[in-house]
């Protein structure tokens, strides 16, 4: 259900403008929606796992708040982020 720290450093080499980056929204983003995408998965086959849900609904919400705060200063980077995390929007 959860991220592996190897897992988790890719995908912070992959997004982070920096080297040393990790609270960028970029790297934030990518990270949350690997979480979204595994615990995802998990409802699949646990459908009642109802506290796991909200946890799901909460990082959502995350998610969305980071990637507003993207679009509304920089617009370019928005656009770049969501293309290749292969978000609709």
């Amino acid at each position: 259900m959860s991220i592996t720290p190897e897992r988790k450093q890719a995908l912070i080499g992959e997004y982070a403008m920096k080297a040393g980056d990790t609270g960028s929204p970029e790297v934030q983003v990518a990270v949350l929606s690997e979480r979204i995408r595994n615990l995802t998965d998990h409802l699949g086959s646990h459908k009642k796992d109802f506290h796991s849900r909200r946890g799901l609904l909460v990082m959502v919400g995350q998610r969305r708040r980071l990637l507003d705060y993207l679009r509304r200063t920089d617009e370019e980077r928005y656009r770049t982020l969501i293309g290749r995390l292969g978000l609709r929007r």
